[in-house]
């Protein structure tokens, strides 16, 4: 059993139909990619998934579980999401933003969730930034700390939204090389990215989105070097760099 299937899913704000009838299955341990161009329909369906927006039509089942507005929070302990915005409290230090969430939704003790704290800074590469606040940390290191933070609550699920988007283009790399280590790791990951060294490498499948549909599927190789569409090549050909597209068919 996939440990995330989306069915017929349907979203629209006034009469805006920004998601039509979008399914797709995760499995565990799975990095899908999502692309596509901005109002096609990527964040919304994120936000779906974690119940940040409800549908409008179909399901969502999570670990054979419907997501529902009912037990939201539980949900969200086991599905972490994080944004361009990073979202970190500013007012409040670096471990505390990593230990609040652990000790006070799901009980953990200080100590250790001190010691998760510590180990996960190691993993982004921060260990040294425990006691500094946010606002005196580059956009790079904040979004590393955003990444640790959603791992604090031990998810089974992270879903990343343009983490990379709102970065110096200095910045975007030492990000992406978190992203990897978690890829190689086995954690599932959704990821709305434009990272499309990211995507190709490391993503086990790759999703593309127009018009809030998903209109094609498939491995990376087969998305970036045969796209189906004309809407994915011509996609492809404005985000790729020149020279870097292969000889595609339609």
């Amino acid at each position: 059993m996939p440990i995330l299937e989306l069915s017929g899913v349907s979203k629209r704000f006034g009469a805006h139909q920004v998601l039509s009838e979008v399914s797709l299955a995760v499995e565990a341990g799975e990095v899908v990619a999502i692309l596509g161009r901005s109002g096609s329909g990527k964040s919304t369906m994120l936000r779906c998934i974690n119940g940040l927006e409800i549908p409008d039509a179909g399901t969502i089942t999570f670990d054979g579980r419907k997501v529902e507005p009912r037990g939201l929070e539980a949900l969200r302990c086991e599905i972490a999401i994080v944004f361009q915005a990073f979202n970190l409290f500013p007012h409040l230090s670096v471990e505390r933003n990593l230990t609040l969430g652990p000790t006070a939704t799901k009980g953990v003790a200080p100590a250790e969730a001190r010691d998760t704290a510590v180990r996960l800074l190691r993993l982004v590469g921060l260990e040294d930034k425990i006691d500094a606040y946010p606002p005196h940390l580059s956009g790079g290191q904040q979004q590393r700390i955003a990444i640790a933070r959603a791992l604090a609550m031990e998810p089974r699920l992270v879903l990343f939204d343009e983490i990379t988007a709102s970065l110096d283009p200095e910045l975007v790399g030492e990000v992406v090389q978190v992203l990897e280590r978690l890829a190689r790791d086995g954690m599932t990951m959704m990821l709305v990215t434009h990272e499309m060294g990211f995507a190709r490498r490391s993503a086990d499948t790759v999703v593309f989105m127009h018009q809030g549909r998903i209109w094609e599927r498939g491995s990376s190789d087969r998305l970036f070097d045969a796209p189906q569409t004309a809407e994915l090549a011509s996609f492809l050909e404005a985000v790729l760099p020149v020279g870097r597209m292969t000889q595609i068919s339609i």
